[in-house]
């Protein structure tokens, strides 16, 4: 194997020849335990998360909200519903949640010591999100404008101004904020006006103040044009916070105070990740913690003290924490053998709860006692998906194209033999500002226990390798992240790890992006390609998708305002070079996808079989841009898998449709 960089070795229980082990299947899938959302209380004591189960026969997840005190690890199941946003109260006495009631998202609260849950809002278009008051008292929260009421012939008439994403029924409509007592009641309009709330807001600790972002009209159009705004609640009047103005994100008030948080791009340019800035509370210039980072700042978080804030970005192959001091000092923390994943919460205390997995464990709950504590285990979940003869995972890096330094991750067949060239499978992420990183995978475990050897390349775009790899891909869509995959496809063949015969190519949206690419640019490489929820064609991604404002960074402006931008955006899509395509590709689809429009890949299919390029169009008639229900993804992981099995040990001749 090749030792480049990190590498999760097998467990204990796994032989070098895999006697008596069983590998991962397609039923373990429907196994596996979910986790998601941990919420430690404020005292530090316990700390609540939700855990999902697979209901095929209900094609639902079943929820659970669980409780699991930090002392002595032991757990007990609160309530069994499908909820969402958990939020304990300032005193760590009860817990609110967001379910469904009156048919829309309501908040709901339920004492933590026992009893039932009581319904307390009535929002009328539901709740979006909310907040509790610092004092325990009454909640903010977030909803939708109702329509307006129109009496007479009108009232049938539903016509509307259309703007971005062609999946609308509707003209968009303002978010605004309302004040809810806890006890339930009428709740009070805080504001109003043709501008939106968009994102994250906060109370100020003093419970008079709420900082957010604020939009100047509602709509995907408008998602780039944000700023931070400061809402008194008592009056209603709202100031702003700086000069900032993009797409604000990770509002936050300092415990103390003192100072708001917010993640604003890395000096201004949204080609570039994230940094986390502060600003004085009473409004000023904002201050960037992490200029010389050169990561994409994720999730933070305030410490008690209000010195530091907490955060994780993607470096290299893995998730990491950083404590940031608002003086400027900054260390990684130490995480020992656990893997990072995404979601975690602090206490008051300065207790972090957070998942975090290995290659052979999925997501389990953890603990860390102090920033400069190792996180110490306190879920067994998913112990029975552990003791499968799973896929050793490596990172590799190598000097890639235009001189690069690149990484990615393999996993390997569970009785993989150094020196034995494999199948390859490419499962390329998306994005395309995300990593792919060690950690467990249910579809990379799946896909490398067919005997296949799994790469999951960084490509140019990727936010793990510092903001100028990441903002490299810009106005360079397609052939400079082209050549940094095959580099590192032609390394694997160098090492003698990848047959170079018998390779395969898939990704979803943007990795779906990448797929029709590479499929297109380097149509004699591959012997079969599977294309998920894919951009194909970033002018019909321009017009037609919800991000529409963002896809214009990506190449400088509006393909419709010059002759040179047109050719661009012709230049660097994928569906430009589809018809040298020679490999049997599958395509799969969301019909109600409103991030990359199911268009996109009608255009690759009829390209397909008008060129009679074996191929197969499978659509999803669901809503979003993921493949949420657990039946459809099953079907997704089996038709992904079949398609490559089938053709990636086929003999050429059957690649032309019969």
């Amino acid at each position: 194997m090749i030792s480049n960089g990190n590498t999760q070795k097998k467990p204990e229980n796994a032989t070098s020849d895999s006697s008596g082990i069983e590998r991962f299947t397609l039923e373990h899938i429907g196994k596996y335990v979910g986790l998601s959302n941990p919420r430690i209380s404020p005292d530090g004591s316990s700390i609540v998360l939700s855990v999902s189960r697979v209901n095929y026969d209900e094609n639902r997840f079943d929820m659970e909200l669980v409780q699991v005190d930090v002392a002595s690890a032991s757990r007990k199941v609160l309530t069994r519903r499908n909820i969402w946003q958990v939020r304990w109260s300032p005193s760590g006495k009860k817990l609110a949640f967001l379910t469904n009631g009156d048919d829309k998202s309501q908040i709901f609260v339920m004492p933590i010591d026992g009893g039932e849950a009581i319904q307390v809002s009535h929002a009328p278009m539901g709740v979006d999100s909310y907040s509790w008051r610092p004092d325990g008292e009454a909640f903010a929260y977030i909803m939708k404008d109702e329509p307006e009421e129109v009496e007479g012939p009108e009232r049938h008439n539903r016509s509307f101004e259309a703007d971005v994403n062609y999946l609308l029924r509707e003209a968009p409509r303002s978010y605004h904020f309302w004040l809810l007592p806890v006890k339930g009641g009428e709740a009070k309009r805080l504001t109003s006006g043709e501008w939106s709330v968009n994102g994250d807001f906060a109370w100020s600790p003093d419970g008079k103040e709420i900082a957010f972002g604020w939009q100047p009209k509602p709509g995907p159009r408008y998602i780039l044009d944000v700023k931070v705004q400061i809402l008194n609640v008592e009056t209603g009047s709202i100031r702003r916070l700086n000069d900032c103005n993009h797409r604000m994100s990770n509002v936050a008030y300092s415990p103390d105070g003192k100072y708001i948080s917010y993640h604003y791009p890395h000096d201004g340019d949204s080609r570039y990740g994230n940094d986390v800035f502060i600003a004085p509370a009473e409004g000023g210039e904002g201050q960037s913690l992490t200029p010389d980072l050169d990561r994409n700042v994720m999730v933070s978080r305030w410490v008690p003290d209000s010195d530091s804030l907490l955060f994780y970005a993607f470096d290299s192959t893995v998730m990491a924490l950083w404590l940031q001091s608002i003086e400027d000092s900054r260390k990684r923390l130490e995480v020992g053998k656990a893997i990072v994943g995404p979601g975690y919460t602090i206490s008051r205390t300065g207790k972090i709860a957070l998942l975090a997995y290995e290659t052979y464990l999925p997501a389990e709950l953890y603990i860390m006692e102090t920033p400069e504590s190792l996180p110490r285990r306190l879920t067994d979940f998913n112990t029975e998906i552990a003791a499968l003869d799973l896929g050793e995972q490596e990172t590799i890096r190598w000097r890639g194209a235009d001189d690069f330094d690149m990484d990615g991750v393999l996993t390997y067949p569970p009785d993989y033999q150094p020196g034995k060239a494999y199948p390859l499978v490419l499962y390329i992420h998306g994005g395309p500002k995300n990593t792919s990183y060690i950690g467990f995978s249910s579809r990379t475990q799946l896909l490398a226990s067919n005997g296949w050897v799994v790469f999951q390349p960084n490509y140019r775009g990727s936010d793990n390798l510092g903001h100028e790899y990441t903002a490299a891909i810009c106005n360079d869509a397609g052939e400079g992240p082209g050549r940094d995959v095959m580099s590192g496809v032609e390394l694997l063949i160098e090492k003698g790890i990848a047959d170079p015969s018998r390779i395969a190519v898939s990704g979803w949206s943007y990795g779906g992006f990448m797929t029709t690419w590479l499929l297109g640019n380097y149509p004699d490489r591959w012997r079969a390609g599977v294309v998920g929820d894919a951009v194909t064609d970033h002018l019909d991604q321009y017009v037609l998708s919800d991000i529409h404002s963002e896809v214009a960074t990506y190449f400088e402006g509006s393909p419709f305002t010059s002759p040179e931008i047109l050719q661009t955006y012709r230049e660097q899509t994928p569906i430009t070079y589809a018809v040298n395509i020679k490999a049997p590709t599958l395509i799969l689809h969301n019909t109600g996808d409103q991030r990359v429009p199911i268009t996109e890949s009608f255009v690759l299919y009829h390209t397909l079989r008008d060129k009679g390029v074996k191929t197969k169009f499978i659509a999803y008639p669901i809503s979003g841009h993921e493949t949420s229900d657990p039946v459809h993804q099953r079907d997704l992981d089996r038709r992904l898998v079949a398609w490559i099995k089938e053709h990636i040990d086929s003999p050429l001749s059957i690649l032309k449709v019969r």
